[in-house]
């Protein structure tokens, strides 16, 4: 129960997030959005320094858009995102700019994790 709560409170952060940022979001990001931060609920627990733990989060986050992106914009079509006009973008659907972003959210994600993890326990 207590990985079924972080995914949806993940998810509903990440439809949170992308209505403040670009003003609309899709049904797959609650998906995206709760798989990324179960990773970094479990990414939380592991013994290593915290900016490491910021650094695999904000890897793992990428992973995830990346998979993400691949499924629903480039196989399926339903143009939820496109990064092609960004520098450095890996076939759209991921670039240096969101990765930097997802690096300074894991910060305050990884707290909300830790939070999480006393309340749930």
């Amino acid at each position: 129960m207590e990985y079924v709560l972080v995914y949806a409170v993940g998810g509903l952060l990440y439809a949170l997030l992308e209505l403040l940022w670009r003003g609309w979001t899709h049904w797959c990001m609650v998906l995206c959005g709760g798989a990324c931060f179960t990773l970094m609920y479990l990414i939380g627990l592991l013994g290593i320094p915290l900016g490491r733990k910021w650094l695999l989060c904000a890897a793992a986050i990428t992973a995830v858009e990346f998979f993400t992106g691949c499924l629903v914009n480039l196989r399926l079509g339903w143009g939820v995102w496109d990064y092609s006009a960004l520098p450095f973008n890996l076939l759209g659907q991921i670039c240096p700019h969101f990765v930097l972003l997802w690096l300074a959210l894991s910060v305050p994600g990884l707290e909300l994790c830790r939070i999480l993890r006393q309340m749930l326990r």
